[in-house]
């Protein structure tokens, strides 16, 4: 205000005398009222569209009574993996296996003999603040022209089949198409009306492994290639937003390293104990991220380990019991069962922050602990056995209940709602950094 009151003064041609000064002052502050009244009235157009910007993302999500669709600063802010499970049985499910098109056998609990559905209707509430709710149409729009792609194990997989049925019942019959490519081991979902692509590829070490045969990976003696990624790579290397996953297949005291090429007489193998052996094969990973993602335009995210269920007497059940007959949540806060390696969780967050110290910001989808409270989802006997079951296994159950992947719908889900938050806050971030830099 005062370089504009020196402008008027000048125009003016008044002078330097005292009552001259006291005049231009009173004209300045005159001058200074009528603009911060007007400012009071009109933001400047900065904070105009930093406003729409925000009011913009905050509508990607519909209203409802609960939880929210809106994500406020203190959502943002909220730990939305620290929470506990509450029953909902209005809002939850958020889809109906029987109705999903693409479901997996492996996980239709209720297709394969489950009569008690209550693992369905959980909803996960964090301490302090709700999830957004799941918006579909708000998602395809944000993936209008994009691929979207879940890599690494059958638990992955999992994740990626409950997203398409999160997704497909808003498409119509002719609008989506569902196709295999490069031996199965990529699966694409298409909504063409959007031109967006939901994806699965198998890749269950991330790196080259003799277990990469998306059918025929069950070998006696897993051996895996970790200075080796571009086989996988290039088939997920211009995505819009990856999600990996690779952990369970890790779940050994030692890896068969192999130095060289799968056949080549010059390999050289060697046992590597574990975690380093994961801790090498996730520096490649970093590495091929570092050097190929476009910072401005590629999401990605690492989804933690799944637990599984295999000790009932480590949630206080009976000795020699696992998943099998469980029909209810653990209620014990911050269970943590023997099936989640904390030193491969700290070998997770160790790489993904000196990937961060580089440029390169990775989102950890921390579904570990909410996930061990889980006993009673896993499909346990309830799904499409591959092999006929012997005399003995078909007499007691436990022996061969699955207890490490998810019904759905079921946890999967919540993994998806997660990560659509993030997605949409990753975004709003961006778009207020942008405007920040004007």
């Amino acid at each position: 205000m005062a370089n504009k009151a020196q402008i008027v003064a000048a125009s003016w041609g008044v002078k330097t005398s005292f009552h001259s000064l006291v005049a231009l002052l009173v004209a300045g502050a005159v001058i200074g009222v009528f603009y911060l009244t007007r400012d009071a009235e009109q933001p400047p157009p900065l904070d105009e569209d930093r406003a729409a910007i925000l009011r913009s993302s905050a509508e990607m999500a519909s209203p409802a009574p609960a939880p929210s669709t809106s994500m406020s600063a203190l959502e943002r802010e909220c730990d939305l993996f620290s929470g506990r499970w509450v029953f909902d049985n209005v809002s939850y499910p958020l889809y109906k296996e029987q109705e999903c098109k693409y479901m997996s056998d492996q996980l239709a609990c209720e297709k394969y003999g489950r009569t008690d559905l209550r693992y369905q209707q959980w909803r996960w509430q964090p301490h302090g603040c709700d999830l957004p709710r799941f918006n579909v149409t708000a998602l395809l729009e944000r993936l209008r022209n994009k691929r979207l792609v879940y890599v690494g194990d059958s638990l992955n997989r999992g994740q990626w089949v409950s997203m398409v049925c999160l997704v497909e019942s808003a498409i119509p019959p002719n609008l989506k198409s569902m196709s295999f490519k490069h031996n199965n081991s990529l699966i694409i979902f298409r909504a063409s009306e959007y031109n967006a692509t939901i994806e699965y590829y198998w890749a269950p070490m991330l790196v080259e492994s003799n277990s990469d045969d998306p059918f025929n990976h069950r070998v006696p003696d897993r051996i895996v290639r970790v200075q080796a990624i571009e086989k996988h790579a290039r088939h997920w290397s211009d995505a819009d937003i990856l999600i990996f996953d690779s952990y369970l297949w890790w779940r050994r005291p030692q890896m068969k390293v192999l130095w060289g090429s799968f056949g080549s007489p010059d390999g050289i193998y060697k046992d590597v104990m574990m975690p380093r052996a994961y801790e090498m094969a996730l520096n490649t990973w970093s590495d091929w991220l570092e050097v190929h993602v476009n910072r401005s335009k590629t999401q990605v995210f690492f989804v933690s380990m799944s637990p599984t269920h295999e000790r009932a007497v480590e949630w206080d059940g009976d000795d020699g019991q696992n998943c099998y007959a469980e029909t209810e949540p653990i209620t014990k806060e911050e269970y943590w069962g023997s099936g989640s390696d904390l030193a491969m969780m700290r070998v997770v967050e160790s790489v993904v922050d000196r990937l961060k110290a580089r440029g390169l910001g990775v989102q950890i989808l921390n579904i570990t602990q909410l996930s061990e409270y889980r006993k009673e989802a896993h499909p346990s006997i309830y799904r499409r056995q591959w092999e006929p079951l012997t005399k003995e296994q078909e007499a007691k159950p436990i022996s061969y209940a699955d207890c490490f992947h998810w019904c759905l719908p079921g946890v999967p889900d919540v993994w998806n709602e997660l990560l659509y938050a993030h997605i949409f806050q990753n975004r709003t971030q961006r778009l207020e950094r942008r405007v920040e830099g004007l």
